[in-house]
Parts: structure tokens; C-alpha cells; sequence
């Protein structure tokens, strides 16, 4: 079993960094897909970030290329998603999620399980 506990979000102005962290207790990390999607108020819910279990495929959105970086650590079963020169379209809840197939995807709808939410809020 997977379960998915994210942490690191805030409150911080335009041009700051943040490091959100997703902690996983469960006994089969290191052999999933990790991702990151975010939700904006009455958006739907959109891909951030992905990456395979030996962190060699990593996938971005368009939006955040260049400016966020994820990474996982498996002996400590826990996925980072670094967020550099942040900007206000930035504000959104951000999830953690994991997929029991070892293929990398894009598609929200292909991820088992999901963390209960981090808000990052980014003010002009």
C-alpha cells in the first residue's frame, strides 16, 4: 500500500523558491512512478512534473520547464519537487501521486494514488 503525505507549501511572493516534499510509507517505493500535478480554483486539475523509479526519465510541464526540478531520494522514500522563480499562475494546490505501472505518464487519470494536497500560493 501507498500513502502519500505532502509538505513545503506556503505563502511567498513572486521570484521566491520553494521545496515541496511527498513522503511515502508504504514498502514499494522505489519501484513506482512518481508525479506532480497542481489544481488551481475552478481549474482542472493539471500535470506538473514526473519522474521513473531511477530517476533517469523525468517529464515537465511546459509552464514550469527550466524553473522546477524533480527528484526523489529512494532510501527515504520521499520525492521532491524544487519550484525556483515562482509566479502567481503558480497558485494552486499541489498533489503528489503515485502509479503501480513503472511507465511514465502525463495523464492524471493514470495515477493509483494521491497525497492529500499542499497549498503553494504565490503573490504578486
Amino acid at each position: 500500500q501507498v500513502q502519500l503525505v505532502e509538505s513545503g507549501g506556503g505563502l511567498v511572493q513572486a521570484g521566491d523558491s520553494l521545496r515541496l516534499s511527498c513522503a511515502d510509507s508504504g514498502r514499494t517505493f522505489s519501484s513506482i512512478v512518481l508525479g506532480w500535478f497542481r489544481q488551481a480554483p475552478g481549474k482542472e486539475r493539471e500535470f506538473v512534473s514526473a519522474i521513473s523509479w531511477n530517476s533517469i526519465i523525468t517529464y515537465y510541464a511546459d509552464s514550469v520547464k527550466g524553473r522546477f526540478a524533480i527528484s526523489r531520494d529512494n532510501a527515504k522514500n520521499t520525492v521532491y519537487l524544487q519550484m525556483n522563480s515562482l509566479k502567481p499562475e503558480d497558485t494552486a494546490v499541489y498533489y503528489c501521486a503515485a502509479r503501480r505501472v513503472g511507465i511514465m505518464s502525463r495523464n492524471h487519470a493514470a495515477y493509483d494514488y494521491w497525497g492529500q494536497g499542499t497549498q503553494v500560493t504565490v503573490s504578486s
